[in-house]
């Protein structure tokens, strides 16, 4: 008998949703609880860049150096550099594919491809000590040779000049409006990642998967028609070189100012869009720690600012832009909830920049297109704001694993798109649409899961702070394409108790939320927690009560994602 029962018992084990995850085990690099080991590390890449914008071509040209550092235990004798321009090279993947434009749930289309433009990356120089290096180009991934290899803890300085035709649409990350407003991301050679899972990442861009990349700081000084205006990752270093005096007085004010202030007007911006001013001008921008480097510029532009917590929010627009009045004090709003639900935001400031980007992300800054509908504006301008946190602090490799960035950011979309429209109707019902589009993307042979493979640490940061064992939620939501389906079987009632028999038909499972109401008007919501589930996919709920129950319903906000909703309610 004894046998018998741990065999049932095994059974039950191997099958149950609540198993553990078969993870990795820890290494010296990333320990049991997920966090990293006493000998984790991470190399690093700093940048110091020149750059000229020649706006009577459309040329980027570039120079400058890259100092990188192998913390690993390994010797390299070459690195990956991305050459992510060459996304709209001749014979490029994405070109010979002509894939059509995305649809994403909703009816939202986003075009990744150049739309028909061709251009791509020159190389001019890549050298290390004044000597040239051994390069190979395959697509936008660049094999550099070294003259010896690196070994642990040793650094070495490339020295590089590239230039490219700027697409006028950048397959939604970058682009122009003529010869006179660019918003330009993925505009200089980037280190790949090399880490302690994969070694070198060399995933090629195809325009959809976004970027892993390393940590460093950057010195950039960017060339620029004297009558442009330019924000970008950093800090401006040279102000009272680039800046008008009323510029400066302005801006001083809007870290004195409760209020928004005005630093270039409407007036002013579309008198500055027509005049004509000799000459370039160059811009320095510094920033510590960060991954990337985006920038914009432009004729013609509003510029407002304001602070919170001592960090500058910039917001930059076209004077017909309208709905973009109130865009500073929607990221501001954002600013301030993102930091105190996911952490202090670290920059000192943050730009959010109107062009033709449907919604784009970088270090400190964030591109975003101009909304008649004020929900869907301050969504955007939300939705790329927290991407400040996933993945441009946590460094997530978004080109695998993009529900890292993009379903946690969009999960923490909600709670702020509630909390800044409190009190109105969008307000009190925004959250219903978090799981509202299941339905129409979960459909049986077209959905797939997020992973595959538990070769991830997060889950088990995540339970080790919580306190919390959720291997069985990382199981339904992450690695397989599980669905739910709660019902009440039937309700029976005998002495002084109620007998509810639940049950669990499909293969997810999730805490049970029941509305009950009784024979007397009075009703009333109990939560089971996920517990319930341990033993089997039936659970009996007894509520001792003498109570007249006239009906139970499973999930009545509807905010779960059952597929079969006519077994979720029970009435006498």
């Amino acid at each position: 008998m004894f046998l018998l029962l741990l065999a049932l018992q095994q059974s039950v084990a191997d099958s149950s949703p609540f198993r553990a995850l078969a993870l990795p085990a820890a290494t010296p690099a990333r320990s049991a609880s997920g966090a990293p080991g006493p000998r984790y590390w991470q190399q690093r890449a700093d940048y110091t860049l020149e750059a000229t914008l020649d706006t009577a071509t459309n040329i980027l040209r570039g120079k400058g150096r890259i100092y990188y550092v192998n913390r690993s235990p390994d010797a390299l004798e070459y690195v990956w550099v991305q050459l992510d321009q060459n996304l709209f090279a001749p014979g490029s993947i994405s070109a010979v594919l002509n894939q059509p434009p995305l649809r994403f749930a909703g009816g939202v289309v986003f075009d990744f491809s150049g739309k028909g433009f061709v251009g791509g990356i020159t190389i001019d120089r890549f050298a290390a000590a004044g000597r040239p290096l051994a390069t190979k180009i395959f697509g936008t991934m660049m094999r550099v040779e070294l003259p010896r290899p690196l070994g642990p803890n040793l650094r070495i300085t490339f020295d590089i000049a590239w230039h490219f035709p700027i697409p006028p649409y950048g397959g939604g990350r970058m682009g122009r409006v003529g010869s006179h407003f660019y918003e330009l991301g993925q505009w200089y050679p980037r280190m790949a990642v090399y880490d302690d899972v994969h070694g070198w990442n060399t995933l090629p861009f195809l325009g959809a998967g976004e970027f892993y990349l390393e940590f460093g700081d950057f010195d950039v000084s960017l060339t620029v028609p004297a009558g442009f205006l330019v924000t970008a990752t950093g800090a401006l270093a040279n102000p009272t070189a680039i800046r008008t005096p009323q510029e400066r007085a302005r801006l001083a004010r809007a870290f004195t100012s409760s209020q928004v202030v005005q630093v270039i007007t409407r007036q002013e911006a579309i008198a500055n869009a027509t005049r004509r001013v000799p000459g370039t001008r160059t811009w320095r921008f510094t920033a510590s720690g960060v991954r990337d480097f985006a920038w914009a510029a432009g004729s013609g532009l509003r510029w407002d600012a304001s602070t919170w917590d001592g960090i500058l929010v910039q917001t930059f627009y076209h004077p017909d832009a309208a709905p973009w009045e109130e865009a500073n004090a929607m990221v501001r709003f954002a600013l301030k909830h993102f930091s105190g639900a996911l952490g202090q935001y670290p920059w000192p400031q943050v730009s959010a920049v109107e062009g033709l980007i449907e919604g784009m992300e970088y270090p400190m800054v964030i591109y975003c297109p101009s909304l008649q509908k004020r929900e869907d504006q301050y969504w955007v301008l939300m939705h790329e704001l927290g991407h400040q946190w996933f993945p441009m602090q946590v460094g997530s490799d978004e080109r695998r694993y993009p529900w890292m960035d993009e379903g946690l950011n969009t999960f923490a979309d909600y709670d702020a798109a509630e909390a800044f429209f409190k009190g109105t109707a969008y307000g009190d019902t925004v959250r219903r649409e978090l799981l509202g589009a299941y339905a129409a993307t979960a459909v049986p042979g077209t959905e797939q899961p997020m992973i595959t493979k538990p070769d991830e640490v997060r889950h088990r940061t995540i339970s080790n702070a919580t306190g919390r064992d959720l291997d069985w939620f990382w199981r339904n939501w992450i690695y397989t394409t599980a669905r739910l389906d709660q019902a009440v079987d039937s309700v029976r009632a005998r002495d002084d108790s109620t007998f509810l028999y639940l049950s669990n038909r499909a293969q997810m499972v999730l805490p049970v939320t029941l509305e009950l109401r009784y024979a007397d008007g009075t009703i009333e919501t109990r939560n089971l927690p996920v517990e319930m589930w341990n033993l089997g996919s039936r659970f009996t709920y007894r509520m001792a009560s003498a109570k007249r129950l006239a009906s139970a319903v499973i999930d009545p906000r509807n905010v779960y994602p059952d597929i079969a909703r006519d077994n979720n309610n029970w009435k006498r």
